[in-house]
């Protein structure tokens, strides 16, 4: 099959890594990738949001099958465009896809179908957030509507926070559109975990958890970003705690989609929040995690364009899921600055090197090649340092000594993921 991926980040990295693996993919192109992904696939320079262009090229270049990495296009409608034309992809619809493109819509289906969530409301007017914040009190959490690329949540630990989270969101923009609609929850005690499932609009097939580090500095301190590092298996995930995901979070809402005209088709990746063994889905999102997807595909043994067309095509029952039983872990590399400004087009050197670590795979993120062959950085979070290993503590040994082996004076990373499963 000649298959396209769409997007630039490390999860698109991470899929193309394992696609490359599969004996049903005969050629591998990537929309509009970055350096790391150039090494195993054609980079094809159109934005992942461009979904006409996404369409055409697709037709003109008789791709078998598109596999959609990140959310936006999904929310976009790139999944509909293109069966439209009679090209397979993975991804949900647009109808579908609300439920990370609208977390109103995702609250409101959730609450509807009975899957045990925080309470919450929506507003559209500040004054009525902010007497509702007044009213319940801090801790409280403040999460823009739309999407704002992981960062549009704060967890306000006083109520003077949550009111300048309201402020800042819906008279500042600071995440434009996305914050013109907010949704107020109760904050949830316990430790999160990522569970994903692929689904098919009717079956779900349970696949991993993870666990990720959502903010910038060692110790779970500083501002929220996109994800500093994660490590699969979660050892808070139990088997008795992913029976409570697919039985109380995941079949409801594939089941209350089906029943809502939308169906579901393409990976669910449920954010949860479990507390003295039980769950409780803080929110969904409707693409693999990033940095999550590093460390599922350096587990996966079954062949994932398998797994991909079975959910497309509405063929997974019966289908199973092989890992490798060893943990895998990954530090992300971010540009100094970051999830604040930063500098663009620093020289990275010394990958080859890091790459030479045994059990260890550099995945791109924010990259480019200039005319000479450097790699340049080029966004916030640049680098996922990818290790597997036969316990947690080995993967991180393996992925810190790749780190110490890259030369890059602008970049940064957590010196403590997995302190969690370390401690346990």
């Amino acid at each position: 099959m000649r298959i396209l991926v769409v997007g630039s980040g490390g999860r698109e990295h991470a899929l193309c890594w394992a696609i490359r693996r599969s004996p049903l993919c005969t050629e591998l192109l990537c929309a509009p990738g970055n350096a790391g992904i150039a090494q195993m696939a054609t980079l094809v320079p159109i934005a992942a949001e461009d979904v006409e262009a996404l369409t055409a090229y697709a037709v003109d270049n008789a791709v078998d099958f598109v596999v959609i990495g990140p959310e936006a296009p999904l929310v976009l409608g790139l999944a509909d465009r293109l069966a439209a034309v009679g090209i397979k992809a993975f991804g949900p619809s647009a109808a579908a896809a609300a439920l990370e493109g609208s977390k109103g819509f995702m609250k409101d289906i959730v609450a509807k179908y009975g899957v045990p969530t925080a309470a919450y409301g929506r507003f559209t007017d500040a004054d009525a957030a902010k007497a509702f914040i007044r009213d319940k009190g801090a801790p409280i959490v403040v999460k823009t509507d739309g999407l704002a690329a992981g960062k549009g949540v704060v967890v306000a630990m006083t109520e003077a926070e949550a009111l300048e989270a309201v402020d800042a969101m819906m008279a500042d923009k600071v995440f434009g559109a996305a914050g013109d609609e907010l949704v107020i929850e109760e904050f949830l005690a316990g430790e999160e975990a990522s569970f994903f499932a692929l689904v098919d609009g009717e079956t779900a097939l349970p696949l991993a958890a993870a666990q990720d580090h959502k903010r910038v500095g060692d110790g779970d301190t500083g501002p929220n970003t996109g994800g500093m590092g994660a490590y699969s298996p979660a050892p808070v995930v139990t088997p008795e705690i992913e029976r409570q995901i697919m039985e109380l979070c995941v079949l409801p809402t594939v089941r209350g989609m089906a029943a809502e005209g939308k169906p579901y088709k393409g990976v669910l990746f449920a954010g949860l929040m479990i507390d003295h063994g039980a769950v409780k889905l803080l929110e969904y999102n409707v693409r693999f995690g990033d940095p999550e997807c590093q460390v599922l595909m350096a587990r996966l043994k079954s062949d994932i364009v398998d797994l991909l067309l079975a959910a497309a095509e509405g063929k997974l029952a019966g289908k199973t899921v092989d890992w490798h039983p060893d943990p895998a872990l990954v530090v992300v590399m971010a540009a100094e600055g970051y999830p604040g400004p930063y500098q663009k087009d620093t020289v990275i050197e010394g990958l080859d090197e890091a790459g030479r670590v045994e059990g260890v795979t550099v995945l791109h993120a924010g990259t480019r090649a200039d005319a000479e062959g450097r790699i340049l950085a080029t966004g916030g979070r640049v680098l996922g340092v990818t290790a597997i290993a036969p316990t947690v503590r080995e993967a991180r040994d393996r992925a810190y000594q790749a780190v110490d082996r890259i030369r890059w004076p602008q970049g940064f990373c957590r010196r403590d993921i997995a302190w969690r499963a370390l401690q346990k």
